[in-house]
Order: structure tokens, then sequence, then C-alpha cells
């Protein structure tokens, strides 16, 4: 499994998202801001909006505060104006890291997002330096005790789907950027709920980490995801689960 649907898994266990509730409803008020005022606020004629209320609504935001975060990107309400940023650098053992963040301040986000990665082993790289190691598709994780394997392959090919591997936790789908919805619809269809589903930005290689470079790398993309201007990080790092049992993650 690739190093950022692992990075996904582990955060599911720690209970991540239920433990900073109010950092992700901060992260996602920003995306259905910035999606309302690039694409308008009708989800039905804009994906992006379609996808991050989907996702606030999965994290149990209340509607007013979505329709709120929507009225502020039309400029039916006031509100601050966030803009996309993209940063790159190396993690501790020369781990690409991709980081996509949502800031009305570029020079605090790209300063603290330095510290960050000076402080767990890492360091900030110049624009471009490590984003060619990545491409941008949809992800689809499904738990195997939610349907077999073959099931699940036929029902993601027929929708489109590019690939289907299986993991010892699960099922990991990928899909072009186009055909996600139509992947993530027809797999919801036949009752199944993905453990996450979104566009993201996927490794082409990775590097195996064990022992402390294993561990100073997992902090490094939890302190990474804490910080309110990150919306997601991405990096070409592959941990083995027997790696995870060492460090109590499994």
């Amino acid at each position: 499994m690739s190093g950022h649907s692992k990075w996904h898994s582990i955060k599911h266990k720690k209970a991540v998202v239920d433990a900073k509730r109010g950092n992700i409803f901060t992260k996602l008020i920003k995306e259905i801001t910035v999606a309302a005022r690039i694409g308008g606020g009708d989800a039905d004629g804009n994906p992006r909006l379609r996808l991050a209320i989907q996702r606030a609504k999965d994290a149990n935001m209340p509607h007013d505060n979505i329709n709120r975060a929507i009225k502020k990107g039309t400029g039916e309400l006031p509100g601050v104006s966030y803009e996309d940023a993209c940063y790159e650098g190396y993690g501790p053992g020369g781990v690409a890291v991709l980081v996509e963040a949502m800031t009305d301040n570029k020079n605090r986000t790209v300063s603290d997002l330095r510290h960050i990665l000076s402080k767990q082993g890492g360091n900030m790289g110049e624009n471009g330096c490590v984003a060619w190691m990545f491409q941008k598709k949809g992800l689809i994780l499904v738990e195997r005790e939610q349907i077999g394997e073959d099931e699940l392959l036929d029902i993601a090919l027929e929708a489109g789907a590019e690939d289907m591997k299986a993991e010892e936790a699960g099922y990991e789908i990928t899909t072009t950027v186009e055909d996600f919805e139509a992947v993530k619809q027809a797999v919801e269809d036949k009752g199944i709920t993905p453990s996450m589903a979104e566009i993201t930005m996927i490794p082409q290689t990775t590097i195996k980490l064990e022992g402390k470079t294993a561990q100073q790398m997992l902090l490094l993309m939890e302190k990474l995801e804490e910080h309110e201007d990150v919306q997601q990080v991405h990096a070409n790092f592959d941990i083995s689960e027997a790696e995870l049992t060492r460090q109590g993650l499994d």
C-alpha cells in the first residue's frame, strides 16, 4: 500500500479525526469556501464543492455551517479570502513530501511548515522538486469485511476505475479524476461505505522506512496535518505491517 493510503489507515486507527474535530471543521470550511468562490455555489455543477460538502457531512458538520461557508465563498456573506498553495520538501530518509494548503497568509504558512519539517528531520524544497513524483488520482479505500475482492473489482472496473489492489486491511481503488465520482457512486450504490474516498496525489514510487526513521516520518505527517492551513499531505513512503506493529500502530 502506498504511503498516502497507509497514512490514512493509520490516522483512522489513531482516531486523529475525532480527537481534532474542531481542526477538521476549520479545514473543511476553508475548502467549501474556496470551492464555492472558484466554481460557484451550486454543488450540482461544481464537482469540487460537491466533494467538499460530502466530506463535511461525513465529518458530521452541521448543515448551517456548510451553508455559511458556501455563502462566504460566493460573496453573500463576508469572510476571509483564502487561496490554494502547494509546498514541497523532503522528510526523514529522503521521503518526498507534498503539502496542499489553503491560507490567507502565505508567508506565515511557509514559515510554519519549514519549522515543522526541520524539527522532524526534513527540509523545505523548491517548487517542482518533488511534485513530478506524484500523479493526481481518485483514491477509494474499502475494508475487506464489506465485500469480496472479485465482486468489488467487477463493480470498480465496470464503473471506470483504473486499478484495484488487495491489501491486508482492505482494497485500494484508483481512478482518474474525471471518473472518481462515478466509481465512488457505483461502490456506494452496492451498499458499501468506503473508509476513505478523495481526490489525492499518489506517489509513483515509494521509499520503505523502518525503525527511528519510520517513527520520525509518521510524527512529521501528523504534525503537518495538525496545522490549520494544511488540507492534505502526500509522501512517497511505505512502512511494513511488522514495523507498524512494533510501533503500536497495527
